[in-house]
């Protein structure tokens, strides 16, 4: 159990606990009570949760909320999903940076490795590479780049979640998606700010194409159009 979980579930049962005990208060005094480690606060004899007791009406019960929690935790067909594209890889990436709609796409390679971490609900990914970018002095020239990434699936929200960062700038993008098993791909939105007031939506489709080729799709919304403005092409490296 991870000890997130272990905190959550305490403070929410303490939290019934004194609840509990401040609805008990307000209409008769505390019998049968003991008294706290710090001499001061008397502690009902049956808090919230512990045995004999039950939650307040409306608030659920800290025993159920444990069992949800756990049930919450564990690892489904999705978590194994993300965990199918683990492994080395490597893209070839095309960037439409030029406005002019005539005019051949930027492209470079790089290499990515995909790896399952927390007994597999989640997926790290480092990216690096090369590409072209305007320096300071506006001419062209050849950046590495390093991106690192983590995906997942939220049992909670129901939908697939991940972040992204790299040495590009200074923000995390966070995305929400879906995966469609008739088509087999993902489809990601998020929203992201590279300079102060400038948001853009975005949306990501991944493909996959079978267990060694993947691709990703990348959309960005330009004055209320939406515009294909990358696509990285991946293969499993042997």
């Amino acid at each position: 159990m991870k000890t997130s979980l272990i905190v959550t579930v305490f403070m929410a049962a303490t939290s019934l606990a004194v609840s509990s005990f401040a609805q008990q208060t307000t209409t008769s005094p505390v019998t049968g009570g003991k008294v706290s480690n710090a001499g001061q606060v008397p502690v009902p004899a049956n808090p919230a949760g512990g045995p004999g007791a039950s939650a307040p009406t409306g608030q659920p019960n800290a025993a159920d909320m444990m069992k949800q929690m756990m049930e919450l935790s564990k690892i489904g067909e999705n978590h194994k999903l993300l965990s199918s594209l683990d492994g080395n890889w490597d893209y070839t990436i095309k960037f439409w940076m030029n406005p002019d709609p005539n005019a051949k796409p930027q492209e470079s390679k790089g290499s990515a490795t995909r790896k399952s971490v927390m007994g597999g609900r989640y997926v790290m990914m480092d990216v690096s590479g090369k590409m072209q970018m305007p320096g300071e002095d506006g001419k062209m020239k050849d950046m590495q780049f390093k991106g690192m990434g983590l995906e997942g699936y939220d049992n909670v929200k129901n939908k697939f979640v991940a972040s992204w960062i790299d040495n590009m700038g200074t923000g995390i993008e966070f995305s929400e998606g879906t995966y469609d098993p008739a088509t087999k791909s993902f489809t990601y939105t998020s929203e992201m700010e590279p300079v102060p007031g400038m948001k853009t939506a975005v949306r990501e489709v991944i493909k996959i194409a079978d267990d060694n080729h993947m691709s990703l799709e990348w959309y960005e919304n330009q004055g209320g159009q939406e515009k294909k403005t990358m696509e990285i092409n991946y293969t499993k490296k042997k």
